[in-house]
């Protein structure tokens, strides 16, 4: 949580500019300051965040795993880790198979790796004598292990079924499960060759200070303080937390960077613990909330994984294919089933398996990107965008204009007319002359919304916490929430369907007429209860009454549950998101200011913040301890563990659920109980984190001979207009020496669409420019408050010319690099306009949860205003033939 930030003796953030990007939360890193915490920024531009720094470190975009690689090996080979809570809380001792091989032996490869696929088979990365579930991400590659193979007709269509289940909806199945069958074996010494922590010594071994130096551009002796820091920091006594955003999370290693802050958190016993774990910022009111009960293509409510395309595919087969024995997802048949009879009601019954098969299968990555390449195929014909600003605030913004030119009806729903609204009449392309209005067969249909004062409803921030908001004044003219347009959509479509045919409903129209649809509505325009919906995502039991948590939930269809993880938010038929008792009334935790899923628990893993016998670490990090008198866990938060289990519990061997877990299993989602150092499955681009350079680099990869994330996604992409640019030295390279990054300012919101049409935001932010150091300005001929050019082989766009020390030039792998800062807020629309950042970007993903690479990517930048009308698109040609980039270049695996 954003106030434990306080607890902290070391803060490191890196890949975020918190102090101008959440400027509320910062609060909490300045008291920690002001308590003698010690605060490093470690990121690309000097920032608001720096100024206030103890440490300002400049690295180079996208090689944070260098830097994260070379801070374990410092842990690992000094023996810095905080042994007591690795060996007891972590797999550090669990022995891994005999047939896996590591980046070290395949030069950047892990085994399994299939070429022709681009995707690894992680068969290999399992623990010895056990077969591995997925502890977060991609579950359904163990589908028929579980089950058996599909029932097919023929041997070929079975071999299909697998291969598509193998590529479906790479990575972001998220959930958490465990080792499903046996005890691994392990070593308690840590000494033997194949255990975690040997593995973990040997991977990490190659990321030296001086591999740091030569690939980050961090110098020894800054590298040694960021060592000591969080070293001197860690422990019984002390502990560091680190902060992330974007900055981490857009690259086609996006995942795996964050795995190496856990990996490094984790050794240093940082887990669990006041001051301490990984802050993940979020860059909305309620992102965090998009992602509980989700607006991603692969996973239900609660991160249930949304079913795969599997032939004959019932509910038992799912839940034995995705769950575990072990742990709390055990129980995810009660979460799955209270979640349909939620959405089904009455409609769901044991007899029809509750209504399983009304659920959407997976055929692939269905990603907001593959949905831009079904547009331009034809094959998506219409397009609800609600709250987003595609046109200029995704990557590649021309594929996503000329896929919106190819749709046959449009949707959109914002407060302004945003340029997702209007780009069919005065878009870049109608300028260049590559669409004209007139061939654009798009029917668009502009629905303004409600401002979130205009509505009532929940926000879950970046800590979990779900906070209530009133509505303050009614929405004005025709401006509606979302809540509104989708009850009152579903309501007509329901009403069509009905009034479609002789009275009975079709069996393809079922899944929507049996949907649970009767929300109150109130008011002049029919306004839905928000307090209802609610009220159905916490659940209720068989005699109605609401449940109070997730444990009550049942498997027989007798209990209603929307979200399991939010069970508990409407407890006692009270609204608990709405409590707002100040905190001087209460406890640091403040456990009756909104509510935190799961259990209104603040710090995840708490169990962790006390030694193998329930005692705290130290009285100074106390959080949760065994109360022996009472025989029951006790502290300040809410204690992620069965309230009444010993510390000395040990499970009987045929002990199922979190009673299969022992009392020193701090980590219950996992069906090991540890923390996962190593991720024997769940990941599709290996078990450990390794260096990859980004997909547009000007330099090679100075760990491995394997350029690029070899599992990254770049095929489904493979357009004319969305051209990758040669590296690793090729030939031609050079023709994009430079690293562009992207990045929020305070002024502005995400791509613009809340901001640019507000005159005191827009006057204080007025255009799109670019930061570059003075070296950079005088290689290039580039003016401080002038125009400068900079062009990928996607765009080119113009940016006035911010010639600054904040962006400094570094030493990379012997050579002279300059970084380049672009805000990404602007468009052709509102009282602020510019340029578009994100028509440089390509789409390129990372495979695990298809998120596209914006943090780091090479350019070039000339001095002068771009070209204009034709000439654009002829200077971004020029560009690719001088570069010799064709629909081959950057696609290697």
């Amino acid at each position: 949580m954003l106030q434990d930030l306080r607890n902290a003796d070391c803060i490191v953030i890196e890949g975020s500019n918190m102090a101008e990007c959440h400027p509320v939360g910062f609060q909490w890193v300045m008291e920690a300051k002001a308590r003698g915490a010690k605060i490093i920024h470690i990121d690309p531009r000097f920032t608001r965040t720096s100024a206030v720094a103890d440490l300002h470190v400049p690295l180079r975009a996208g090689s944070d795993i260098v830097l994260l690689g070379g801070l374990i090996n410092h842990v690992l080979s000094s023996g810095q880790f905080f042994r007591e809570y690795v060996l007891n809380y972590t797999n550090a001792a669990t022995i891994i198979s005999a047939e896996f091989a590591d980046t070290e032996d395949l030069d950047g490869l892990f085994s399994g790796f299939d070429p022709d696929s681009r995707s690894y088979d992680p068969g290999t990365w399992t623990y010895e004598g056990t077969e591995v579930q997925a502890a977060s991400g991609e579950r359904d590659a163990e589908y028929e292990d579980r089950t058996g193979p599909g029932e097919s007709s023929s041997a070929e269509s079975a071999s299909a079924d697998s291969s598509a289940v193998r590529t479906a909806a790479r990575g972001e199945a998220h959930g958490s499960g465990g080792a499903h069958v046996g005890t691994p074996r392990t070593d308690p010494t840590l000494e033997h060759p194949r255990c975690v922590f040997q593995i973990l010594r040997r991977h990490f071994a190659r990321y030296t200070a001086q591999v740091v130096e030569r690939a980050c551009g961090i110098d020894p002796n800054t590298f040694g303080m960021i060592c000591d820091s969080i070293t001197s920091n860690s422990g019984r006594e002390r502990t560091t937390a680190f902060v992330y955003s974007v900055g981490w999370t857009q690259h086609t290693t996006g995942v795996q960077n964050i795995r190496a802050a856990s990996i490094l958190q984790t050794l240093l016993g940082n887990i669990g613990r006041p001051g301490g774990g990984i802050m993940a910022l979020r860059g909305h009111a309620s992102i965090q909330g998009s992602s509980d009960i989700p607006t991603l293509f692969d996973l239900l409510p609660g991160y249930i994984p949304m079913p795969h395309a599997h032939t004959n595919e019932d509910l038992d087969s799912f839940v034995t294919a995705e769950g575990t024995d072990k742990g709390f997802w055990a129980n995810m048949r009660a979460y799955t089933v209270s979640l349909l009879k939620a959405w089904w009601g009455s409609a769901a019954t044991a007899d029809n398996d509750y209504c399983f098969d009304y659920l959407p299968r997976l055929t692939g990555s269905h990603s907001t990107y593959e949905t831009v390449m079904a547009q331009l195929a034809g094959d998506c014909e219409g397009y609800l965008v609600l709250g987003e600003n595609p046109a200029v605030g995704s990557a590649n913004g021309k594929l996503q204009r000329l896929g919106m030119a190819n749709l046959k009806w449009l949707v959109v729903r914002d407060f302004s007319l945003i340029e997702s609204a209007t780009f069919w009449k005065d878009g870049p392309e109608i300028d260049s002359g590559e669409l004209r209005t007139q061939d654009i067969g798009t029917e668009v249909f502009f629905m303004p919304a409600a401002a979130h004062t205009e509505k009532s409803g929940s926000f879950t921030n970046t800590q979990r916490m779900l906070q209530w908001h009133h509505t303050a004044v009614e929405p004005a003219g025709d401006a509606r929430s979302e809540l509104w347009f989708t009850y009152h959509l579903g309501r007509l479509i329901r009403s069509k369907l009905a009034g479609s045919g002789s009275g009975s409903v079709s069996n393809m129209d079922r899944p929507v007429m049996d949907l649970t649809w009767d929300y109150p509505v109130s008011g002049a325009i029919g306004e839905p209860s928000a307090e209802a919906v609610l009220a159905e995502i916490n659940g209720w039991g068989g005699d109605g009454a609401p449940l109070s948590a997730y444990t009550q939930l049942k498997d027989d269809g007798s209990t209603v549950c929307g979200c399991w993880i939010y069970c508990g938010v409407y407890a006692d038929g009270a609204n608990q998101a709405a409590r707002r008792k100040p905190g001087q009334e209460q406890n640091w935790i403040a456990p009756e200011w909104g509510w935190a899923w799961p259990a209104n628990r603040r710090i995840l893993y708490n169990r962790a913040s006390a030694d193998p016998r329930g005692r705290p670490w130290s009285s100074r990090k106390a959080l949760v301890w065994w109360d022996a008198a009472e025989g029951k866990w006790a502290g300040h938060d809410v204690p992620d563990f069965v309230p009444d289990k010993a510390p000395d519990y040990q499970p009987p061997d045929d002990a199922v659920g979190p009673a299969a877990l022992a009392g020193t299993d701090p980590f219950i989602m996992q069906a090991d109980g540890k923390a996962w150092l190593y991720a024997p499955a769940g990941l599709v681009d290996g078990p450990l984190p390794a260096h990859y350079e980004p997909q547009d680099s000007p330099l090679s990869n100075p760990l491995y001979g394997q350029q690029r994330n070899p599992a990254r996604q770049v095929t489904a992409f493979g357009h004319p207009d969305n051209r990758f640019q040669p590296s690793n030295g090729s030939p031609r390279s050079d023709m994009f020496p430079y690293v562009a990054t992207t990045y929020r300012l305070t002024e502005h919101h995400t791509a613009g669409g809340m901001s640019r049409w507000l005159p005191y935001l827009a006057e204080l932010q007025p255009e799109f420019f670019c930061e570059v150091s003075p070296e950079l300005a005088a290689e290039r001929g580039l003016v401080h408050m002038g125009w400068a050019t900079i062009v990928t082989a996607r765009n080119a766009v113009e940016a006035r010319v911010l010639v600054t020390s904040r962006i400094p030039s570094l030493t990379v792998d012997g050579r002279r690099l300059h970084q380049i800062g672009l805000p990404y807020h602007w468009g052709w629309a509102g009282y602020s306009t510019g340029d578009s950042a994100n028509d440089l970007i390509e789409i390129s993903l990372d495979p695990n949860v298809h998120i596209q690479e914006d943090k780091a990517f090479a350019c070039d930048i000339r001095p002068g205003r771009r070209p204009v009308g034709s000439a654009r698109p002829a200077l971004v040609r020029e560009y690719r033939e001088r570069a010799g980039i064709d629909e081959r270049t950057g696609m290697a695996p």
